[in-house]
């Protein structure tokens, strides 16, 4: 398999594109304007301690607060090892694994309540572990991590813990010894996938400097205030090199000279190695559009996607689940429904998981197969799904196939997904989808002026509306409206307005300024 990084890299935005065999298959932005938190470290006050939801707003020095829950506080060395097992970084994030507290915090007993360990005005070290979502703010952990390309530094968590996806246990063991060896008394290290293949000065000098900055953060959180930031991440760029520029990628192509010699530096201190296998693109045709790149993020948005077969997949996302629709469409099969049925689905358990990924959609998923009778079919259609999903290196779980075909899984979420960062909801339907129909507007305009009519002494009612509403009134609904002036014994004048939203209307009574003005949400 061939795979390649491409890094676009303006002042305005820098997107990081991974293409696996020509296909994009992971998708990464970053504005200077509305950069990330993950992985950030903050000295934060607690504002106030919630004992009903065993959870604290912290104070970290932006618009909103931080939400801290107590399992974010402790954590036991059963659930952390839970934590361990198979958690490797998802790509461009951060770990959230440790159980440890700043040097100046008490290390709390199991069973602790979160009024026990925090107070209103006490000043607390947490890292935020989940970008602010939609309406919420940070999450926050103080189970502090710090990555580097071979190695997970926990500062004060007494654990070693080994990628799952190292599966040989005489390879787990010599590197389980050689941290041993290396590690300061008490402290925690999560050795990564890619140091599969590290030597023991690789591993030595990885954590050197992991030592050193977390040194360099203790001294900054001593003489900081709360609340300040006190450790800032790598920016996407670096990241994207530290996480994902691995010795399967083939080649890595960014189209900034600037960039290109940071990166090369970088790179020379962290996997020299891998030096030759960086370069510089300075072709005229920009970078993805020479990969095709572009074409592949024009799709991004799309709710539904087509399958070779015919058939499709709707996508849904809400603001904590998202539902995936699978429909054989224009798939009408050779032989009898039931093929049909399997093989649409089975298309389709691929191109979900591709678009899990690379949408990087978490939370809840629903997933809403077309119903099968057959058992094999069933079970086939989810260890297919099981499979597939691996390739994926945000935490997953799935639970079986229900009997209305439906799929239930959770996928890490540690940031907003690309629909979320690329598009903002439609000021004129306010992100409903949705708009009132003309004639319901109509009805309700009729409504309105039967109710207020009679506080009005005029006789001429002049109505301003959009030109469609305008245009129903004095055609399709123009009997009616003759029977309302009528009953009301007042005169209309309708102006079409094309600067009125479809679902407004103003009404003036005979001299009379009045403007009701109707913005109303769709009804669930």
């Amino acid at each position: 398999m061939t795979t390649k990084i491409l890094i676009n890299s303006e002042s305005y935005e820098t997107r990081i594109a991974l293409v696996e065999n020509n296909q994009l298959v992971e998708f990464h932005i970053q504005r200077p304007l509305e950069k990330g938190l993950l992985g950030n470290i903050y000295k934060g006050k607690v504002v106030r301690v919630l004992p009903g939801m065993q959870a604290a707003f912290i104070d970290i020095g932006l618009d909103r607060t931080g939400f801290l829950h107590v399992d974010d506080i402790h954590i036991s060395a059963t659930d952390l090892d839970q934590r361990l097992l198979g958690q490797e970084q998802q790509p461009c994030g951060n770990f959230n694994f440790s159980s440890s507290f700043a040097d100046n915090e008490i290390r709390p007993s199991p069973g602790k309540q979160i009024e026990a360990l925090l107070s209103e005005g006490q000043e607390i070290t947490v890292q935020v572990g989940k970008d602010p979502i939609g309406t919420k703010g940070a999450r926050l952990t103080c189970h502090i991590t710090l990555p580097c390309r071979n190695l997970v530094f926990m500062p004060l968590t007494d654990h070693i813990g080994i990628s799952r996806k190292i599966e040989d246990e005489a390879l787990r063991q010599t590197l389980r010894e050689r941290i041993e060896r290396l590690r300061p008394l008490g402290t925690g290290f999560i050795v990564r996938t890619v140091a599969e293949y590290a030597d023991m000065e690789e591993l030595e000098a990885d954590m050197e400097f992991l030592l050193h900055l977390w040194d360099e953060i203790r001294d900054s959180i001593a003489t900081a205030s709360a609340p300040s930031l006190v450790y800032e991440d790598l920016d996407i760029v670096f990241r994207s090199v530290r996480d994902l520029f691995t010795a399967e990628v083939n080649s890595l192509v960014v189209d900034d000279q600037g960039t290109y010699e940071k990166l090369v530096h970088f790179i020379a201190i962290f996997a020299p190695d891998l030096q030759h296998r960086i370069s510089s693109y300075r072709e005229a045709i920009p970078l993805f559009e020479a990969h095709g790149i572009e074409m592949e993020l024009s799709r991004l948005m799309d709710r539904k996607i087509w399958l070779r077969s015919g058939g499709y997949i709707i996508i849904e996302t809400t603001e904590a689940l998202t539902v995936i629709d699978v429909n054989t469409g224009r798939f009408i099969g050779k032989k009898d429904l039931e093929e049909t049925i399997f093989k649409t689905n089975m298309e389709a358990v691929k191109e979900i998981a591709y678009q899990l990924r690379l949408r990087n959609i978490g939370g809840i998923i629903i997933i809403d197969f077309i119903d099968m009778a057959d058992e094999a079919h069933r079970e086939e259609l989810l260890s297919s799904f099981k499979e597939v999903v691996k390739k994926d290196k945000s935490r997953i779980n799935i639970l079986k196939l229900t009997e209305f075909g439906l799929i239930q899984m959770t996928r890490k979420r540690n940031c907003e997904n690309l629909t979320q960062i690329l598009c903002e909801p439609c000021h004129y339907c306010g992100g409903e989808g949705r708009l009132k129909s003309r004639r319901t507007i109509c009805y309700e305009i009729f409504r309105k002026i039967s109710k207020e009519h009679h506080r009005h002494q005029g006789d001429r009612l002049t109505i301003k509306v959009h030109p469609q509403i305008a245009d129903m009134l004095l055609k399709e609904e123009e009997q009616m409206t003759l029977e309302i002036e009528l009953k009301t014994q007042k005169r209309f004048t309708i102006i079409p307005d094309f600067n009125l939203h479809i679902e407004k209307y103003e009404f003036s009574w005979q001299g009379e300024k009045t403007c009701l003005h109707y913005w109303q949400k769709i009804a669930d």
